[in-house]
């Protein structure tokens, strides 16, 4: 039998959910297992543990979500929502410059541990700057399922505190989690907590928040992966953009990107007489998630309709629909 330290070492790396952690200490419990003569059951554990190893890899194993060994507990539950996506790089329509800036830090990172054994450290501070419904929000989930991490999103509702001094002690609880648990960290409408030094009505507490921020990020030296995003980052204070490795910009979709878009929402309820061209002119200005909205509107009365296709016209009717709404 193993020993009571190796008992205790893997019930509380299972409790603080730090899945490499479980894997080595059941690893020394096979192996004092083969030293003890007992060579069957160490060779199930071995079994066992490669088996999880897989799971737990996206290239060996691309469409198995990852076990969810653990969720946000404590104090923390109040921090941040988890999930375990499965999107992939596929599943989003971005600019080839976006896109390539992707595979590189997703290649980085399933390349974690080579580049780490060289005394460099993969992209994984990323920050990414555009206008609402660019696809910066679903980059975080994307990024989570192609490394097969679990996501982290901070909710600003809770780490945000009128009490003075309480928003930053949340900060440094988040990344004592970002230490202990790799996963995805998403924080959204970051500039709620990185704004320019004076820009606020409580200047001492904003700039407390932003110094405990900067100091924390750079001090981070986990394995974790930290995606901030922002709609507005001409008000983000200077000292962020340092802090991360990496800054990708999103833009408003380029016909082409609009006419890929609604064509892979559409699927095969596209009608066959479409002209993609002439539509992604008609939708010149909206973001990748009204186009998205608008396909949607789209297939839904299609349905209703009984038709088996998305007329033309009401497809242009749910684009047109939406533009109203922002020009209100």
């Amino acid at each position: 039998m193993p020993n009571a330290d190796q008992i205790k070492a893997l019930v509380r790396s299972h409790l603080e959910g730090n899945d490499t952690q479980f894997l080595s200490v059941a690893m020394q419990i096979a192996a004092y297992e083969a030293r003890k003569g007992h060579g069957k059951l160490a060779q199930e554990l071995r079994e066992l543990i490669d088996e999880a190893k897989a799971r737990r890899n996206p290239l060996t194993q691309p469409d198995r979500a990852p076990t969810p060994i653990t969720k946000a507990r404590g104090e923390l539950s109040s921090l941040v929502s988890s999930s375990y996506p499965t999107q992939r790089l596929s599943s989003i329509v971005v600019s080839e410059q976006v896109q390539a800036r992707l595979k590189r830090i997703i290649r980085e990172q399933r390349h974690f541990a080579r580049i780490r054994e060289h005394g460099l450290s993969p992209r994984r501070k990323l920050l990414l700057i555009g206008p609402p419904g660019t696809g910066k929000t679903l980059t975080a989930s994307v990024l989570a399922g192609e490394l097969g991490l679990p996501l982290f999103e901070v909710r600003l509702d809770g780490l945000i505190s009128k009490f003075m001094g309480e928003t930053a002690a949340k900060l440094r609880l988040i990344f004592d989690a970002i230490g202990s648990q790799r996963a995805t960290y998403f924080f959204d409408e970051f500039d709620a907590i990185a704004s320019q030094r004076g820009l606020g009505n409580d200047v001492g507490e904003i700039r407390r928040v932003l110094n405990s921020f900067l100091q924390l990020i750079e001090q981070d030296q986990s394995n974790s992966l930290i995606v901030a995003a922002t709609n507005h980052p001409e008000i983000l204070d200077h000292a962020v953009f340092r802090r991360f490795d990496d800054v990708v910009e999103y833009r408003m979709p380029e016909p082409a990107q609009i006419a890929e878009t609604l064509k892979t929402r559409l699927g095969a309820m596209a009608d066959s007489t479409i002209v993609w061209d002439e539509l992604a002119d008609s939708a010149s200005g909206l973001s990748y998630a009204d186009i998205t909205r608008a396909a949607d509107e789209a297939i839904k009365e299609a349905i209703i309709a009984d038709h088996s296709s998305v007329a033309r016209d009401v497809l242009v009717r749910a684009l047109e629909e939406r533009r109203a709404i922002h020009q209100r």
